[in-house]
C-alpha cells in the first residue's frame, strides 16, 4: 500500500433534535419559530424589483476551510431562508435562480441576517445560461421517423444500423454522454470556431481531440458520420443564432426543504467513478465514517473522512509487474486536448493500472472494489482442462478487472484473482455473502465471501455460469445449445450473449438481475444458480416493451435498461438510460417466464413506464426525455427521509437525482445548481443516527464525470462530493 497524497477536506458535522418529516408536501412554518440567530446559521429573505422571491437557492461558499466548502439552500414561499450547520468561517453568500442572473456576493458568517438582493434576468438569453444541460439538448433535432432504417451512405447518410429513430436517440446518449453531459455550454458552444471552415468541420475535429478521442470519433461512425455531425453542428448554430430550450420549473414542495452541502476531493484531473459510504444491506453501517470513492483514471482510493476534515488517496496495488499490465486508456490521441494539449491524464504511470471502476462495502466496513489484479490471460485453473467446476462447464481464457478490498481497520489491501470480468459488484443477502459481479461477459461470476474469509482460497470460493434460456420449457438447461446468433431450435436450450453492466441481488429469492444496455431495446435478465451451480444455472431475459415491437402500445415503450435495483418488496428498478424513463418491473405478473416465446418481449404487462420530468428532444414524438439516466438507486430503507423503497434516477444529465413516488408517480427533482455539470453515476444512503432526525441521515453523490473541466470553473476545477439532505421545512436548523 502506498501513500499518493493527503490533503485537508471542509467540515461537516453537528447535531440536531428535530424530528424528519417523511410528508411528500412541504410544511409551512410560523417564520418565529425559525429566527434564530445563534452561530452555525446564515438566515434572512431573498427581493428583487418583483418582490420575494420563493423557490431560487442561497449559495453560501467559504475558503476558509482547508477546501472551499459549499452549503445550498432554497428559499421558501416567502423568499426566506436559512442556512444550517456553518462551521465558523466567513462566507461569500449569494442567490441562482430561473429567472435571474447570479447576484453579487455578501460577505457574512454565522448568526448574521442577510437580506440578499436578487438580480430579474434582463433577457431569455442571459436567463437560459444557467439552466440544466438537458434542457439545451433538447434542442437537438433528431432525424424525422420516416429516414428509418438508415440507407448507408449511398443513401440518407444513416447508418443501416440505425433501425428507427429510437435506435438513434438511444446512441445519442449511450454513445455520446457516458463520459461527462452534453448540452453544457462547453459542448453546446464551439469556442474555436475561427479555426476552421463551417461548424461541420469543428465538430469533426471536436469528436477526435483528447484522450477520449478515439471513443468519440467511433460513436459519431455509428450514427452514419457526416449525418450525426450535421445534426450536431445544426445544433451549436441555432443555439448560437439564439434559440433558447424551454425554462425549467423552479424547486417546489418538498423540493424546498434539501439542504446541499459540497466540498472538494481529489485533484483536477480525477477520474472518481463511484462513491460508497455503507453497506446497501443495512444503512447504519460505518455511521459517521468515512466516505470511499475509487478515482479509475489514477488508480487510487480516495478516503474522505468529513469528521476530520480530511482526505487519502491510497495507490490500489497489482499483484504483478504493473508494467505488464495494459492500460484501458490509450497511450495516444487523434488530436491535442483544446485544454491538455498532448498530455495524457490517465493510466500513463504503471502505479495507476489496478483501473478501479466501482467500490460497494460489506457488513464489517470493509470496501469492495472492481480492480484489475494480473493481465489479460487467466490462470491455468480458469481454462479447459480444470477440475474447477465453473471452469468444466464454461471454460474462461481472458478476463479484464478482478476483485480487491480495502480494510480500515488493517489499513491493508487484500486481492483476489476472478477468472471473470468484473464491472460492478453487489452483495447478496444469502448466508454465504454472495458477492455478484457484472461486466463478465458470457458469464455472471460470483465469490462467495464467508467460505473466502474462512479459507482464504480464491479458487474454490468463486464460481460462474453463462447465461442460458429454457427454450424448451423443460425445466433444466442441458447441451447443446443454440449459440449467439444461431438460428434457434427450440427443441434446445439458448445461450444469450452479452455481459450485465447493472446488477443487483434479490433479497428474498437469492437470485440476481442484471441490465443489457443492448442490442436495442436491451433488456433485463434474472439468474438463479439453483442447487448445483452452474449446471443448474437458468437464465430468463425480459426487454421493455419496444417501439419496433407492432404488438405493444407505442406509447408504452422505451429501450436501454442501464442501472438496476431492486426494492424490499422485490420489485425491480431499472434507469431506461435511451428513452429517459425510470421503470419498474414485476416478475410476477408475467404469463410466460420460458419456453420458445420467452425471448424478451413476452412480458411487457411486468413493466411500469415512468417517464422522467426532463423536456421532450427536438422532433421526437416517442416517450421519453432529453435526460439521461447513467445509474439508478432504491431508498429501500429511508435513508433521505421521503419514506422506504423510493426509486431514485441518476440525472446524469439533468444536474439533479430524480426521486419518484411509485404510488402517486410524483417526482422530486433534487437540483444541484452550482457548479454547473453535476454528473452523477452512482449514489449511496447512510443513516448515520436514526434519532437525530434530518440530519442524521442523507445521500451520498459526486461529480462522476471523466472531464471536470466541463464542470462550471472550467480547467482546474475538482471532483466534488455532495451530501443531500431533505428538512421538514425549508427553515428548518
Amino acid at each position: 500500500m502506498s501513500m499518493r497524497r493527503s490533503v485537508k477536506l471542509g467540515v461537516l458535522g453537528g447535531a440536531c433534535l428535530l424530528g424528519v418529516s417523511l410528508a411528500w408536501t412541504a410544511q409551512r412554518v410560523d417564520a418565529r419559530q425559525e429566527a434564530n440567530d445563534g452561530v452555525g446559521v446564515i438566515h434572512g429573505v431573498v427581493r428583487s424589483d418583483a418582490g420575494p422571491e420563493a423557490g431560487v437557492w442561497v449559495i453560501a461558499e467559504t475558503d476558509d476551510t482547508p477546501t472551499k466548502l459549499v452549503k445550498i439552500v432554497v428559499t421558501d414561499d416567502d423568499g426566506r431562508y436559512l442556512l444550517p450547520e456553518l462551521p465558523d468561517a466567513t462566507y461569500d453568500v449569494w442567490v441562482r435562480g430561473y429567472g435571474l442572473v447570479d447576484s453579487p456576493t455578501v460577505t457574512g458568517r454565522p448568526g448574521q441576517e442577510l437580506a440578499l438582493r436578487a438580480i430579474l434576468a434582463p433577457t431569455p438569453r442571459d436567463a437560459a445560461k444557467i439552466y440544466p444541460a438537458n434542457y439545451w439538448y433538447s434542442l437537438i433535432e433528431v432525424p424525422a421517423k420516416s429516414e428509418f432504417p438508415g440507407t448507408g451512405p449511398d443513401g440518407n447518410g444513416i447508418a443501416p444500423g440505425m433501425t428507427s429513430q429510437a435506435a438513434w436517440v438511444d446512441r445519442m446518449k449511450q454513445g455520446c454522454q457516458l463520459c461527462h453531459q452534453l448540452g453544457t455550454r462547453i459542448t453546446r458552444e464551439v469556442d474555436h470556431l475561427d479555426d476552421f471552415d463551417s461548424t461541420l468541420a469543428a465538430w469533426d475535429h471536436r469528436v477526435q481531440t483528447g484522450q477520449r478521442g478515439a471513443s468519440m470519433n467511433g460513436g459519431m461512425n455509428r450514427f452514419g458520420r457526416e449525418r450525426g455531425l450535421q445534426m450536431f453542428a445544426d445544433w451549436t448554430e441555432r443555439i448560437a443564432g439564439g434559440e433558447l430550450p424551454p425554462v425549467p420549473p423552479r424547486p417546489s414542495g418538498v423540493e424546498r426543504n434539501l439542504v446541499l452541502t459540497m466540498w472538494d476531493w481529489g485533484v483536477p484531473t480525477s477520474y472518481i467513478h463511484d462513491e460508497i459510504v455503507t453497506d446497501k444491506r443495512n444503512p447504519q453501517v460505518n455511521a459517521n465514517g468515512p466516505v470511499y470513492s475509487v478515482s479509475a483514471g489514477h488508480g487510487t482510493l480516495v478516503i474522505t473522512d468529513p469528521d476530520a476534515n480530511s482526505s487519502t488517496e491510497l495507490t490500489i496495488p497489482v499483484r504483478v509487474d504493473p508494467e505488464t499490465i495494459i492500460s484501458r486508456f490509450p497511450s495516444s490521441q487523434l488530436q491535442p486536448s483544446y485544454y491538455y494539449g498532448d498530455d495524457l491524464l490517465w493510466g500513463v504511470d504503471p502505479t495507476e493500472r489496478s483501473d478501479p471502476h466501482n467500490p460497494m462495502m460489506d457488513a464489517k466496513g470493509r470496501v469492495w472494489m472492481t480492480s484489475t489484479v494480473r493481465g489479460r490471460q487467466t490462470q491455468d485453473w480458469c481454462r479447459e482442462g480444470s477440475d474447477h467446476p465453473s471452469a468444466q462447464y464454461f471454460p474462461l481464457g481472458r478476463s479484464g478487472r478482478h476483485a480487491s478490498y480495502f480494510d480500515p481497520a488493517t489499513q491493508k489491501f487484500v486481492l483476489v484473482d476472478t477468472c471473470f470480468s468484473t464491472h460492478h459488484l453487489q452483495f447478496g443477502e444469502d448466508p454465504d455473502d454472495t458477492l455478484w459481479f457484472s461486466g463478465g461477459g458470457n458469464v455472471v461470476g460470483w465469490l462467495n465471501t464467508r467460505l473466502y474469509d474462512e479459507t482464504g482460497d480464491e479458487q474454490a470460493s468463486q464460481g460462474w455460469c453463462p447465461k442460458v434460456l429454457d427454450t424448451n420449457g423443460d425445466g433444466t438447461i442441458t447441451r447443446p445449445w443454440n449459440e449467439p446468433g444461431e438460428a434457434v431450435d427450440p427443441t434446445r436450450d439458448t445461450r444469450i450473449g452479452g455481459g450485465f453492466y447493472g446488477i443487483i441481488a434479490h433479497p428474498t429469492d437469492h437470485t440476481v438481475w442484471g441490465s443489457q444496455t443492448g442490442p436495442f431495446p436491451g433488456g433485463i435478465v434474472r439468474l438463479d444458480r439453483g442447487d448445483n451451480p452452474p449446471e443448474t444455472c437458468i437464465a430468463e431475459v425480459y426487454e421493455p416493451p419496444s417501439i419496433e415491437n407492432p404488438n405493444v402500445d407505442p406509447t408504452k415503450t422505451g429501450h436501454a435498461p442501464r442501472g438496476i435495483d431492486v426494492d424490499r418488496n422485490g420489485i425491480i428498478w431499472t434507469a431506461l438510460s435511451g428513452s429517459g424513463h425510470l421503470a419498474s418491473f414485476d416478475r410476477s405478473k408475467c404469463r410466460v417466464l420460458n419456453g420458445p416465446d420467452a425471448t424478451g418481449q413476452h412480458c411487457p404487462e411486468g413493466w411500469t413506464l415512468y417517464r422522467t420530468p426532463g423536456p421532450q428532444m427536438k422532433g421526437v414524438t416517442d416517450p421519453g426525455s432529453a435526460d439521461f439516466h447513467y445509474y439508478n438507486w432504491v431508498d429501500q430503507f429511508n435513508t433521505l427521509g421521503l419514506g422506504a423503497n423510493i426509486p431514485i434516477a441518476n440525472g446524469s444529465g439533468s444536474d439533479s437525482l430524480l426521486a419518484l413516488h411509485p404510488d402517486t408517480g410524483e417526482w422530486m427533482v433534487l437540483r444541484v445548481p452550482y457548479p454547473l455539470g453535476f454528473f452523477s453515476r452512482g449514489l449511496d444512503g447512510r443513516i448515520d443516527d436514526p434519532d437525530a432526525g434530518w440530519k442524521g441521515r442523507g445521500l451520498w453523490a459526486n461529480y462522476g464525470g471523466n472531464f471536470n473541466w466541463h464542470i462550471e470553473g472550467g480547467k482546474g476545477t475538482p471532483s466534488k462530493m455532495v451530501h443531500f439532505q431533505i428538512r421538514p421545512h425549508p427553515l428548518a436548523e
